[in-house]
């Protein structure tokens, strides 16, 4: 990407995925809710049958998918919404404002405590400002307690719960 924004992934490549990658991105998420199902969290399990598979594709034919390589390899993904999902709605609300909605930031097993959660999203944050945005909105499991804590670390504020889900957002 443009505008400085690879030194902040330093080793790392962040681009706006292609059809050409939406069967490896199917992959990484499903695979990543399989582990976390196995771990007794149900973060993604409508994902992990398939339920997701046509908005995850729309959403790279959107160009609204992003994909992390290491060495040709995807390692990480994030889907950017500049306006409410359906799912969205649901849980927030029918907003009107200039947010952007985080949608299934998932990283490879090997890269889960390596740090490049955090970084992914301080690539996040310079690049949404780059693109004059000044706030990011996500949810997760409320009883996803690693999770809600990723997100509190990293600077998100808790702005409440919603069928289940615990609503997080951050202004920059």
């Amino acid at each position: 990407m443009q505008n400085g924004l690879e030194s902040l992934l330093i080793g790392y490549e962040v681009s706006v995925a292609t059809s050409k990658e939406a069967n490896q991105i199917l992959d990484l998420l499903k695979d990543v809710a399989k582990w976390l199902k196995e771990k007794g969290i149900d973060q993604w399990g409508f994902l992990a049958g398939g339920g997701e598979d046509d908005e995850i594709r729309q959403g790279i034919n959107n160009k609204e998918t992003f994909i992390v390589k290491r060495n040709g390899e995807i390692v990480a993904t994030f889907t950017l919404y500049q306006t409410q999902s359906q799912w969205d709605q649901h849980i927030w609300g029918n907003l009107k404002d200039d947010a952007v909605y985080l949608h299934r930031l998932a990283l490879t097993h090997s890269k889960i405590g390596s740090g490049l959660g955090k970084d992914v999203l301080q690539w996040l944050e310079t690049y949404l400002k780059n693109e004059g945005k000044n706030t990011l909105r996500l949810d997760c499991l409320g009883n996803n307690f690693k999770l809600n804590k990723f997100y509190l670390i990293n600077g998100f504020e808790k702005v409440g719960t919603s069928d289940g889900h615990t609503i997080f957002q951050k202004r920059f």
